[in-house]
C-alpha cells in the first residue's frame, strides 16, 4: 500500500513495485492522478483518500482488507511537497496543521489502521521522510518539523511494533519529479553526478521492504546521491 502514489516519489514507488509483481493498493486524495495508474503496468487498485482525515483512513484500509487479507508493505509518503511557509512570523496555525496533519498524522492514522493487516503479512513500513529533517533553508519550519517527526515516529514505531514489524524511513533529498530542464550545475552538486529520479527512493524502500534487509529496522536511508555530505564554500 502506498500513500501520496497520483504523483512524484509515490507514483514512482508504486509503478516501481507493480512492475516487478507487487499487487499495490495506491491511494491518493487526487481521483484522477490515482485512477490513471490502473492499466499502466501490473495490478493495482487505486483508492481515493486523505490521510490526515480518520474516516478516509479506516474506509480505505477496511477496501484493502477486502482485496487482501495481509499487507507486506506500507509506504508512507503522502505529504505536502511544497517546503516553503513563508516567514515564520506569518505562518498561520491552519497552515501549520495541514503541513502537520498530511505529511506526520497521516502516517500515524495509516500505521493504526494497517498494524492488523500488516501483522498478518509479516510486513515492514517505511517512512517517507526528507534530508529537510537534518538540515534546511529560510522558511521552511512546518516541513521540517513534520519531516524531523516522521523521522522521530519511525523509530518509535520499530521499537514498539518489533520484531513482528520492521520500520525505517527514506530520507530523499532533491529528487526530480517533474522532469523539469536541470542544470548541469544542478547535477554537479551531487557526489552520485545527477540529481535524483523517483525510481531511485523506490529502490531503497523496496530494499528495505525485503527480507535482505531483515536485520534493518528504526533507520532512516538517506537517498540524496551524497549532497548532504558535500561541504560547500562560498567563492
Amino acid at each position: 500500500m502506498v500513500t501520496g502514489a497520483g504523483a512524484g516519489i509515490g507514483r514512482g514507488t508504486a509503478l516501481h513495485l507493480a512492475r516487478r509483481g507487487w499487487r499495490v493498493a495506491a491511494l491518493d486524495r487526487d481521483a484522477r492522478t490515482v485512477e490513471s495508474l490502473v492499466g499502466e503496468v501490473g495490478e493495482i487498485l487505486p483508492l481515493v483518500a486523505d490521510v490526515s482525515d480518520e474516516g478516509d483512513v479506516r474506509r480505505a484500509v477496511t477496501e484493502v482488507s477486502g482485496w487482501s487479507p495481509e499487507l507486506h508493505l506500507l509506504v508512507n509518503n503522502a505529504g505536502i511537497a511544497d517546503p516553503l511557509s513563508g516567514p515564520v512570523e506569518a505562518l498561520s496555525l491552519d497552515a501549520w496543521n495541514d503541513w502537520i496533519g498530511t505529511n506526520l498524522t497521516g502516517a500515524f492514522l495509516m500505521v493504526k489502521h494497517c498494524v492488523p493487516l500488516l501483522r498478518a503479512g509479516e510486513g515492514a513500513i517505511v517512512n517517507v521522510s526528507s534530508t529537510r529533517a537534518q538540515q534546511s533553508e529560510p522558511d521552511c519550519e512546518a516541513y521540517a518539523a513534520s519531516k524531523g517527526g516522521l523521522s522521530a515516529l519511525t523509530h518509535a514505531l520499530a521499537v514498539s511494533l518489533g520484531p513482528a514489524i520492521r520500520v525505517n524511513a527514506v530520507a530523499p533529498g532533491w529528487i526530480d519529479t517533474t522532469g523539469e530542464t536541470l542544470r548541469p550545475e544542478d547535477h554537479a552538486q551531487h557526489p552520485a553526478g545527477r540529481v535524483g529520479q523517483p525510481d531511485d527512493v523506490a529502490a531503497a524502500i523496496r530494499w528495505l521492504a525485503d527480507e535482505a534487509a531483515g536485520f534493518v529496522t528504526g533507520q532512516v536511508l538517506t537517498v540524496d546521491g551524497g549532497m548532504t555530505r558535500k561541504m560547500i564554500y562560498r567563492e
